[in-house]
């Protein structure tokens, strides 16, 4: 059954798009994975171009940009050819974010590990409460270790959420690959970004299966 991952974060700088096409790449690897950009920045889309012009994007990934009415008949399209879709929402609640958040099967919400990307992310967390949506936060650009953090960490479970153990580092190595269209999964996979990613993809493939 396909599976439809949501990419939400009102805060810029949480590295929402980043997210997208890095574990898109991650995942790819024996799966039909497509991402929809849906995001007007079209900074994903940007990504895709660079992607098809660069002969080390070895990972079969879709890249596809679409926005407001037309956003079910893609997501429905994408859905018939491939395994995974992820979804790189606008950075606002907007009718298009909802639509995404109602449409998937999952939704990430990535975030620095700061009480300002907690805050902003209230409103993705209260519009994927309302569609019933499983939601997981996402620590990216994170430090090993800080009491910033490790507050943040109890916090998070004071209220019930979920917070995956599978962090993103603030590494150069995402940047790098992403600058030229490529997936730290691809360009370096034994490097320490590229185990994370790995590692963020197969509990992301694990909590599809729960929500089979």
């Amino acid at each position: 059954m396909v599976k439809v991952i949501a990419v939400a974060q009102q805060k810029g700088g949480a590295g929402k798009t980043m997210l997208a096409a890095q574990l898109a790449v991650a995942l790819a690897p024996g799966r039909r994975v497509a991402v929809l950009d849906i995001d007007p920045q079209a900074s994903l889309t940007a990504w895709g171009r660079l992607r098809a012009a660069n002969p080390k994007a070895a990972a079969a990934v879709t890249v596809e940009t679409v926005s407001g009415w037309r956003l079910a008949a893609a997501l429905d399209g994408l859905k018939r050819d491939h395994d995974i879709v992820l979804i790189d929402t606008p950075p606002v609640l907007d009718s298009d974010a909802r639509r995404a958040i109602r449409g998937a099967d999952l939704v990430l919400v990535p975030m620095n590990p700061t009480p300002p990307d907690l805050w902003a992310a209230e409103g993705t967390l209260k519009l994927a409460a309302e569609e019933r949506r499983p939601v997981a936060l996402v620590f990216n650009r994170a430090a090993a270790a800080s009491k910033l953090r490790r507050r943040l960490e109890a916090e998070i479970a004071a209220r019930r959420l979920v917070l995956l153990d599978e962090a993103l580092g603030n590494r150069a190595g995402y940047a790098n690959a992403f600058a030229e269209g490529l997936g730290v999964a691809e360009s370096a996979p034994a490097s320490v970004a590229g185990i994370e990613i790995g590692a963020l993809a197969a509990r992301v493939v694990a909590l599809l299966g729960a929500a089979a």
